[in-house]
């Protein structure tokens, strides 16, 4: 069975949702399975420390998660157009894996969350598929053979899936979100099985 690593973080849910729908994706390929992970935020010095294991959700990442998987999906809330600090933080701590090589190969893919629909989605996208470019991975994205790339009037690019949740963080995933999120994961399954 090749497993698939879904890590993300999700302060408000709504990358929570686009990572669980890209796990049906993985989970539609035969022979795959998604394992969903999370980091905890990051603490500043005035604040008490995270707690070890999350109150709900998906356990916390570790190491050895990338180290076991086949693949990535990789997704985090669009900070002004970047990847959030806690995932920034939790993939800077990847050196050791790099210096060894573990992920060269391997096929990942990306996804994010906005509160507006010109937020940095595409920034965001690109900036957390460049750790895993000199990780040595393999980058997926959405080809133009999804019609809902071009029929989307919310979130959903080709860099990667998205999602438009609202300056509230409220808005539910549209359909062709939930289409191309899936979408993205079944092709994450499918190429980590020819790579294998």
């Amino acid at each position: 069975m090749s497993e698939i690593l879904i890590l993300y973080y999700s302060p408000h849910g709504s990358v929570q949702q686009l990572a669980r729908h890209i796990a049906h994706g993985v989970e539609s390929i035969s022979g795959c399975q998604a394992r969903l992970r999370t980091v905890p935020r990051v603490a500043t010095e005035v604040d008490a420390p995270g707690k070890p294991v999350p109150d709900e959700g998906a356990p916390y990442a570790t190491l050895t998660d990338l180290e076991e998987c086949a693949g990535l999906a990789l997704g985090s809330p669009t900070h002004f157009g970047n990847m959030a600090a806690a995932l920034k933080h939790f993939i800077d701590g990847t050196t050791p894996l790099w210096m060894k090589g573990t992920l060269i190969g391997k096929p990942a893919a990306v996804f994010t969350a906005t509160a507006s629909l010109h937020g940095g989605q595409e920034t965001t996208l690109t900036s957390m598929m460049l750790p895993l470019l000199h990780h040595g991975m393999v980058i997926l994205g959405l080809p133009y053979s999804n019609p809902e790339l071009v029929s989307t009037r919310s979130g959903g690019t080709p860099y990667g899936a998205s999602h438009l949740s609202g300056k509230m963080g409220d808005e539910p995933i549209t359909e062709d979100e939930r289409k191309l999120a899936f979408a993205l994961g079944r092709r994450l399954a499918e190429t980590t099985l020819k790579l294998a």
